[in-house]
């Protein structure tokens, strides 16, 4: 965001833009035991915000909870400054591949056309117009070819790059997305890559639950380092630190090397 002239920053009426996403003490468990711990989380627009933790610090649940997709025991999430049922064809979501029955008998056109169907309403069905939406955001994910392949035929990589067209195709302006980069290969995490620093570009905002901190500070330009709370989150440039990775992953001196790309 460019900083406000001295006379905007005086000016009462003149307000920064509300965060993409954020939560307010939001906390979950699962069958009494503690996930989340008040979490306060703001996520601004035209970013992508990488959420990196240890195993079991709660990622997946942060995100599914912001999502109403998960009860919490307290605090909200907001979209764009309002509740997610007011702005909810805005937010997109892309789920771990698998959430999904890839055996299922359905090719990849199909499945991104699915993509369009919160714009339909429950009477309408996909035409030609939402095919061509299908056929535009899996060309823009590299797999255009794969359109009339049986799902079941895909690699982990092209599985992924299929997901990510489906969320694609709804156009939204938040996109929030659980481990896009698992189980795929170097040429669909390239891919992958160049699609959301596209939408970045574009001044859309991502959200992404990821894994491998060698690669934080190429993909993400924010990040949140959570492990059951918020250790860190901002600017990677501020955030990303030796001393906040240590804490998030309870890294013991020993660990030294697990640290050699923290700034």
């Amino acid at each position: 965001m460019r900083p406000r002239s001295d006379s905007a920053a005086g000016d009462p009426r003149v307000t920064s833009p509300a965060a993409a996403c954020a939560t307010s003490n939001l906390s979950v468990a699962y069958h009494s035991a503690p996930v989340l711990r008040s979490v306060d989380v703001a996520v601004p627009q035209g970013v992508v915000m990488g959420v990196v933790g240890p195993n079991g610090a709660g990622k997946s649940t942060l995100i599914k909870a912001m999502l109403g997709l998960v009860t919490p025991l307290t605090g909200s999430s907001t979209f764009f400054g309002q509740p997610l049922a007011a702005v909810r064809q805005r937010v997109g979501y892309m789920p771990q591949s698998t959430s999904v029955d890839w055996d299922f008998p359905t090719t990849v056109l199909d499945v991104v056309t699915m993509g369009t169907y919160g714009t339909l309403g429950w009477i309408r069905r996909p035409g030609r117009r939402e095919r061509d939406r299908a056929r535009a955001a899996l060309e823009q994910t590299g797999i255009l070819e794969l359109a009339p392949r049986q799902i079941g035929e895909l690699s982990g990589g092209q599985r992924q790059r299929v997901f990510l067209a489906r969320t694609l195709v709804q156009a939204p302006d938040l996109y929030v997305m659980d481990e896009p980069f698992q189980g795929v290969d170097a040429r669909s995490q390239q891919a992958i890559v160049r699609v959301l620093h596209d939408l970045r570009a574009q001044g859309k905002t991502v959200v992404i639950v990821h894994h491998d901190l060698a690669t934080v500070r190429e993909y993400c330009d924010h990040v949140t380092l959570l492990n059951r709370r918020v250790v860190a989150s901002g600017p990677v440039d501020e955030v990303f630190t030796a001393a906040n990775i240590r804490t998030a992953y309870e890294v013991t001196d020993g660990d030294a090397g697990f640290l050699e790309f923290a700034s």
